[in-house]
């Protein structure tokens, strides 16, 4: 777990994340063991890895806010709230940006699906998760104190490729995630570590 600024990030698993404050806000909850029940989900497309209608079961209650895309609301059949790239929501202290997230050199995750990632920003700290996605060139438009970047390879960026948009984007912190449960292993983490070593970029994982 990551504490930045009374914010608390935990790294569930795969590209699953919770992150606390005043509020609970899960990330593509897959295959997660918490009980803690959500005050907002985010789904960033509808891949079952992402979106998952038993793991959202979990932590769902009466007044939990969801937003994802239109192809995940479908897939869960609940009340959620729609975004694409570019919409802007704010909650109280929590303003959510909807961002592009997807592949240039394979078709796993096209860009005309309007699949997402996410920048929060709580009381100031830009948290970004980038989704499923390559570099892309909007990434150099990100700028944030916390990434959380894909680095498995096949269905997004491997090591090498998420080292390097981490450069781009400067964060303070960076948490590695899609990896160790369907593609990509320790051995890749240890590697991205390697790769950002003096880049004064603080390699967080669990």
């Amino acid at each position: 777990m990551v504490l930045y600024k009374d914010i608390e990030i935990k790294w569930l698993g795969h590209a699953s994340f919770k992150i606390k404050r005043n509020k609970i806000i899960y990330i593509d909850p897959f295959d997660i063991a918490e009980k803690e029940k959500a005050d907002i989900i985010l789904i960033t497309h509808e891949h079952y890895d992402h979106c998952s209608v038993e793991d959202v079961k979990k932590i769902i209650k009466n007044d939990t806010i969801i937003f994802t895309v239109s192809d995940c609301a479908k897939k869960l059949g609940m009340n959620v709230k729609l975004v694409k790239p570019g919409d802007k929501i704010k909650i109280e202290n929590i303003e959510i940006e909807a961002v592009p997230s997807y592949n240039i050199n394979k078709q796993f995750h096209p860009k005309s699906r309007g699949w997402v990632g996410f920048i929060l920003n709580i009381n100031g700290v830009r948290i970004y998760h980038a989704g499923d996605t390559d570099f892309i060139p909007e990434m150099k438009d990100i700028k944030v104190d916390i990434a959380l970047v894909p680095i498995g390879g096949t269905y997004t960026m491997n090591y090498e490729e998420a080292a390097h948009a981490v450069e781009v984007i400067k964060p303070k912190i960076v948490i590695p995630m899609h990896y160790g449960k369907i593609v990509g292993s320790k051995e890749d983490v240890l590697k991205f570590k390697k790769l950002l070593e003096g880049k004064d970029i603080d390699v967080i994982f669990g």
